[in-house]
């Protein structure tokens, strides 16, 4: 990669799809920045949401975990965050971690302060950041909930719209045009590398490009701009979508976006007529599509160690591809270091 032994590199997500990012980043850079949505309404983040007025923390204490220390004396305090309380109490549900970060950011009066308190504790070389400072509520329009399967009902909130029965047509945010966490955009206009997704589409990739700002700052980054898609459609979300439909339904939330790399896992795609269907998706992004090896065996999650190889091992200056058309079809088949991985990095714990 280029810029030296320490490459800055700026991860957009939120959920598990983040986390992925974020601890196969860490193995490549020291400087590695996290964007987060903050428009979950579910769980302990839903709760400390509606009760005390504080952004959503469960993604945020999530990337946090993903980019704290290996030693010994962090690890406890990485484990303490993310443990949840049990038992049937007013305390029932909620994480250590959530909890903290509310009580910091009361404290200290500022979301970004609290963030940066928890990174120094668990000593993160990089910052993990919201990508708005104000709370976010994801709208969406579905179709096939009503008799006539054309007709759209607009649903509210993240966990409605994660789990809904019918099919998501497209998302906005309330309020309309948030405002972006100023560190934030300076990150990715200061940024060698921009990865965004993986994740839930609709409710963690997406939103990242309904926020004017952070849409301008992606548009002028001279950073490589890398788009990792999921490994398989998400129930709820994503059921029945094709990889190219993930694709058009980003460009059609954010038309002028342009990106450098679109990462596909080899066996999510076969070879055939569904990659030329891609490589005409990617092609609205002037992108060149990336075939590698990238998860998990058996499993529809991410292995740290594959991503970073892949990120690691791609061209420094591949050149825009052609807008519109198949664009240049790349197997990679970069050397995988691969670890024994922490039950956080198989990417299953609950981030609420």
């Amino acid at each position: 990669m280029s810029a030296g032994p320490t490459p800055a590199i700026v991860a957009l997500g939120g959920g598990h799809g983040l986390f992925a990012t974020l601890s196969a980043a860490r193995r490549l850079s020291h400087d590695v920045t996290a964007v987060v949505t903050v428009a979950d309404d579910g769980g302990s983040s839903g709760r400390l949401r509606a009760e005390l007025g504080v952004i959503p923390p469960g993604d945020l204490r999530m990337a946090l975990a993903a980019l704290a220390a290996d030693d010994p004396d962090v690890r406890d305090w990485t484990e303490t965050i993310q443990h949840r309380f049990g038992g049937i109490g007013a305390l029932a549900g909620h994480s250590v971690g959530n909890l903290i970060f509310a009580g910091l950011t009361e404290v200290l009066g500022d979301p970004v302060a609290a963030l940066d308190e928890l990174a120094r504790l668990l000593r993160i070389n990089g910052r993990v950041l919201p990508m708005s400072p104000i709370a976010l509520e994801i709208e969406a329009d579905v179709q096939g909930l009503e008799a006539d399967p054309r007709v759209s009902r607009c649903i509210r909130g993240q966990v409605a719209v994660a789990t809904t029965p019918g099919k998501v047509r497209r998302v906005r945010l309330l309020p309309a045009n948030p405002p972006a966490c100023p560190d934030a955009v300076a990150a990715i206009g200061a940024a060698d590398m921009v990865v965004l997704g993986p994740g839930s589409w609709f409710s963690s990739v997406i939103p990242h490009v309904l926020v004017p700002d952070l849409l301008e700052a992606l548009t002028a980054t001279r950073a490589r701009k890398v788009l990792v898609l999921n490994l398989a459609p998400e129930p709820g979300e994503t059921a029945g979508f094709s990889t190219e439909r993930h694709l058009h339904i980003l460009s059609q939330h954010a038309p002028e976006l342009t990106v450098d790399f679109v990462v596909v896992d080899s066996g999510s795609v076969p070879p055939g007529r569904e990659r030329e269907h891609l490589a005409r998706a990617a092609g609205q992004f002037r992108a060149h599509v990336i075939y590698a090896d990238v998860s998990q065996p058996g499993t529809h999650i991410h292995h740290a160690g594959k991503l970073a190889s892949v990120l690691e091992h791609l061209p420094e200056d591949p050149g825009p591809g052609p807008v519109g058309s198949a664009v240049s079809e790349t197997a990679v088949d970069a050397p995988v270091e691969t670890p024994v991985e922490t039950p956080e990095e198989r990417e299953s714990a609950s981030w609420q």
